[in-house]
């Protein structure tokens, strides 16, 4: 996991709605009120990061913000 990935504001969005459970994409543009292009490139860039993983065709879920295991 890259502890030094900085999430840009639609990253913090996607992260907040895959904090409640695994999630497809349509789902989190729906949610988050966010345009197809920038929730793909979200995922992919949080996936590159490894914050992020494909379950399968379609489906994310959350491995982990380390950012929150910093604040304990």
């Amino acid at each position: 996991m890259n502890e030094n990935y900085e999430p840009t504001e639609i990253d913090e969005a996607v992260l907040e709605i895959l904090k409640e459970g695994r999630a497809n994409p349509l789902y989190i543009r729906e949610k988050a009120d966010l345009p197809k292009q920038r929730v793909n490139e979200s995922l992919e860039r949080l996936r590159s990061a490894g914050w992020v993983k494909k379950v399968t065709r379609g489906l994310y879920e959350l491995v982990g913000d380390p950012r929150e295991s910093q604040d304990d």
